[in-house]
């Protein structure tokens, strides 16, 4: 035993030795253990949560600096030189083709925001951006992420009852409270040398494709087409009761212009089907011919006969449409379109009341709508026929003009964010807050004064949050040139007063004002989804504590139609 002992104390000695002189070396005994494969990055713990928060951050400042009335605009030019100029939130994040992973969650946030509202999006982003930026303070300060999770959650449930609490609920009918909302959502773009006129056309195109059954309020947004055309001016833009499609008639003959038409619309082709076969014809004589000919001229009068029958003085056929059958077709007077696209099909379905046929035997007259006028115009340089007038459309055109497609682009980008915005307060049982950041504001007073009523670390996240807000505010005032300190301070001295919560900021003087006066209203649904997909994005990105990228595919890579390097084929085999 003493033996043993001492052999023991004899190798920690000599350990002790190697170790002191650096002769041992500990690779030696401790294998390393690779388990993820060779090129893999992995980045954890606080680095993680570092780089995902500086790449989220990042792209909430690319977007802040068009946030608000006075926003700059943005060049987007991709690979093969096409531009695009916009400060729409959305349009830039999806062009910019972001590619780190975190970042892509703001993406998704400003499509969701996109696809449930259609306006917000910079809002919902930069709001995220801030939120993130708050918590990595607290994250420096040794807050555990569960912690600021959890307090971001109660912090963004609270907003929401907040936001309940002092939203003004109107007539979903009130037409000049809903022109105001468009007016609002289009202040800052290229639509706003003509908001007036564009916000009264985009409501009364809502009120028109708007259908109630008792309670429920239905608007098919697919029902309202934006059709785009250079030349003339914004001011030229105008609401068509009815269909406008980039088709033109089919012979030279035929009317240009129909009062009170009749329409009939086909989901079957005017000309003689193909086998779904290959089919062969044999004719031995001349006779035989002349017979097949005569057959098939037949066959294309029964067609042009059955349409006549019905009544209708327009046809609009989603397939093709016979030589014969247009001749047949100018002669007794009726204009004619083919190759409409099937969405268009549905649209004059809805326009004019006309239901989609599908084969020609079975036409009858119940099938026709009806159209006040059907006329071809040539536009921007481009033929279009313009279906008119009709009685009880459920389906309209915004025809919009201006100088440019660039120009004309951006203004379908501001009008499609206030069909947004007017759908969303019609369906929000007409629930609107003021905007100018007074909505935000008011959240954040009353988040820090309920933060005071908790306990624990959570208190610290609420707070954050709180401050978080107040970045919307805070950026209105700088795109605009003015003191954002100033600008706070105002704004807080006048919601700390008796029903001061729709006090924001006016960017064309600089003052803070009553939003609801000046017509600066927004929906309550957009502050509520911005506040939501911020919360949610931040709140992932928080959690992350590992970051693992898969090292890139090693093994050889096959070439086009050929074997991988080193094979040789024949010769590899010594042939």
């Amino acid at each position: 035993m003493g033996c043993f002992i001492a052999i023991l104390l004899n190798e920690s000695i000599i350990l002790l030795v190697q170790l002191i002189r650096g002769d041992y070396n500990m690779s030696n005994t401790v294998q390393p253990i690779f388990i993820l494969p060779e090129g893999s990055n992995r980045n954890t713990g606080r680095d993680a949560q570092r780089n995902n928060i500086s790449a989220a951050i990042a792209v909430a400042e690319t977007v802040r600096t068009t946030l608000g009335p006075k926003g700059m605009d943005k060049m987007l030019v991709d690979a093969l030189g096409d531009i695009i100029i916009t400060n729409d939130g959305v349009t830039i994040l999806e062009e910019m083709q972001v590619n780190h992973p975190a970042a892509k969650m703001l993406v998704e946030v400003s499509k969701t925001q996109e696809q449930e509202v259609g306006d917000g999006t910079t809002t919902a982003v930069v709001l995220a951006g801030e939120l993130l930026k708050k918590a990595d303070e607290l994250l420096d300060q040794n807050i555990h992420p569960t912690v600021l999770t959890n307090g971001y959650r109660i912090a963004s449930l609270k907003a929401m009852e907040i936001l309940q609490s002092f939203a003004e609920s109107v007539k979903v009918n009130d037409k000049k409270m809903l022109e105001k909302v468009a007016i609002t959502a289009m202040t800052g773009k290229s639509a706003e040398i003509a908001r007036e006129k564009l916000a009264d056309m985009i409501v009364e195109a809502i009120g028109t494709i708007t259908e109630t059954n008792g309670n429920d309020i239905f608007i098919d947004r697919e029902a309202l087409k934006i059709e785009k055309r250079t030349g003339g001016s914004v001011d030229d833009s105008e609401l068509i009761k009815g269909i406008v499609i980039d088709k033109e008639r089919v012979h030279a003959d035929m009317p240009r212009k129909v009062d009170d038409a009749k329409v009939l619309l086909l989901d079957a082709a005017l000309e003689v089907k193909e086998t779904e076969k290959d089919t062969q014809i044999r004719i031995t004589r001349p006779e035989e011919l002349q017979a097949f000919l005569e057959q098939e001229e037949r066959m294309l009068h029964s067609m042009v006969k059955n349409v006549i029958e019905s009544g209708a003085n327009v046809v609009f056929c989603e397939k093709g449409i016979d030589d014969t059958v247009q001749h047949l077709l100018a002669r007794k007077k009726i204009y004619a379109c083919r190759r409409v696209k099937k969405s268009d099909m549905e649209k004059l379905s809805k326009a004019t009341g006309a239901k989609i046929v599908n084969e020609v035997d079975e036409i009858t007259k119940e099938d026709i709508g009806f159209a006040g006028l059907v006329e071809q115009k040539k536009i921007g340089g481009e033929e279009m026929t313009f279906v008119e007038k009709c009685k009880h459309p459920k389906s309209v055109t915004l025809l919009i003009r201006g100088g440019t497609e660039h120009v004309i682009d951006e203004i379908e980008r501001a009008i499609v964010d206030s069909i947004g915005d007017i759908i969303s307060v019609i369906k929000d049982n007409g629930r609107i807050v003021a905007g100018g950041g007074s909505a935000e504001i008011e959240v954040s007073k009353q988040l820090n004064n309920y933060s005071d009523t908790l306990k624990g670390r959570e208190q610290l996240a609420v707070k954050a949050f709180a401050q978080a807000l107040e970045v919307i505010p805070r950026t209105l005032a700088e795109n605009a040139g003015i003191d954002p300190i100033d600008i706070l301070v105002a704004l807080k001295a006048k919601h700390e007063l008796k029903d001061g919560y729709d006090f924001g900021l006016s960017v064309f003087d600089g003052a803070v004002k009553n939003m609801k006066e000046l017509g600066v209203i927004e929906p309550l649904r957009t502050k509520v989804q911005a506040i939501n997909s911020a919360t949610e994005a931040a709140i992932m990105i928080l959690r992350i504590d590992d970051v693992i990228a898969s090292g890139k595919d090693r093994s050889p890579q096959m070439p086009p139609g050929g074997m991988p390097p080193g094979m040789g084929g024949m010769q590899g085999m010594g042939m």
